[in-house]
């Protein structure tokens, strides 16, 4: 197996073009996205829909008037002025995404990034939406089903890094090679290579950047998310400061949120 991880939205063209029909893409958008579909399914929502753009979104309320219309642009909920007619019934905070508002509702999301990248994966073999807040339950699906090539995408601010994101994807790095034993003698061994119990897991080296980077901060994850680009455009917003800290627990959901060939993400089965 190969892991590796996308650490910049600048790398989505290159991705989306690639043969991925082995690999298993794991997309993070910590603040918010990702963890505002975990929270709806956890919820739960019947499925979410990611979609890139709002006409895409309003399209599809127009054949289906009974599904709920969530996302933002520029951090907060899209209006009426941003639609042409109707504001949307949630944004992208998950603490608006209530078992009370979205339980059996199928929901169509358009956000910033997050759906971009999902979108980047879409020929993938297995394509996957994961936050801190189901960290566990994804690594362990990922272990069972043992693909050659797991991808991490970070889905990054507007073209830039995100921290939060390569943390996330350095905390999945961290589980998924804490059981696995380095090797004392794999064919041609480099470094980060490990030997898994089907064979060997060749780490790259922008997973071995993210590895290190959450290596660095966990023991105050919290302070150093806290400084990044999209937590302080949160934390002003008073409104949606507290985000920041729901989207920061591991491990509250022990849940697998799958998107499928029909483009809907839902728990896996």
């Amino acid at each position: 197996m190969t892991l590796e991880v996308i650490l910049s939205p600048a790398e989505l063209p290159a991705l989306a073009k690639r043969d991925l029909r082995d690999a298993t893409c794991v997309v993070f958008d910590v603040l918010r996205a990702t963890s505002t579909i975990v929270t709806a399914l956890h919820n739960g929502a019947k499925a979410i829909i990611p979609v890139s753009e709002i006409a895409e979104a309003m399209a599809l309320r127009q054949k289906q008037p009974d599904i709920l219309l969530g996302g933002e642009r520029d951090g907060v909920r899209i209006r009426a002025g941003q639609t042409g007619g109707i504001d949307f019934d949630l944004g992208n905070s998950p603490r608006e995404f209530t078992p009370e508002k979205v339980r059996n509702k199928t929901i169509v999301s358009t956000t910033t990034n997050g759906t971009r990248a999902l979108r980047a994966c879409a020929g993938a073999q297995t394509v996957l939406a994961a936050s801190f807040l189901n960290l566990t339950a994804t690594a362990q699906f990922i272990l069972r089903l043992q693909p050659a090539q797991i991808v991490l995408v970070c889905a990054g601010t507007h073209e830039n890094m995100a921290d939060e994101d390569v943390l996330a994807a350095g905390a999945l790095c961290e589980i998924l090679d804490a059981p696995l034993a380095p090797s004392l003698s794999p064919p041609a061994r480099g470094e980060g290579v490990h030997r898994t119990g089907e064979g060997f897991l060749q780490i790259t080296d922008p997973a071995e950047i993210a590895l290190r980077a959450y290596a660095r901060a966990k023991s105050n994850l919290a302070e150093a998310i806290c400084r990044s680009e999209n937590a302080l455009r949160l934390l002003a917003i008073p409104e949606l400061r507290d985000d920041v800290a729901f989207c920061l627990r591991q491990d509250v959901y022990n849940l697998v949120a799958v998107l499928g060939r029909d483009g809907a993400i839902r728990l896996s089965t």
